[in-house]
């Protein structure tokens, strides 16, 4: 299960705009989409993986994305960063 590989993740990063900073970095090896995340929100992080060669993987929903990375809210989306 995806959920796994984000908790086993030495460094995560949280939210749209961290995410897209990782992305952009070049340092963010995966990213984890919730599928009941606004698209509006994700197609623009879907695309730039796409471009940048970036994994996207796709969850069940935001509430778990938040809870596999340890916070208290619902994650539209994660990124796993290679430092």
């Amino acid at each position: 299960m995806s959920y796994d590989k984000v908790k086993q993740a030495v460094k995560i990063t949280t939210g749209t705009k961290q995410a897209t900073r990782m992305v952009e970095l070049g340092i963010a090896t995966e990213v984890f989409v919730a599928k009941d995340a606004d698209p509006r929100i994700t197609i623009k992080m879907i695309n730039l993986c796409e471009t940048l060669g970036v994994k996207v993987t796709y969850v069940d929903s935001m509430k778990m994305l938040g809870k596999a990375c340890g916070i208290e809210v619902g994650a539209a989306m994660a990124a796993v960063v290679n430092e």
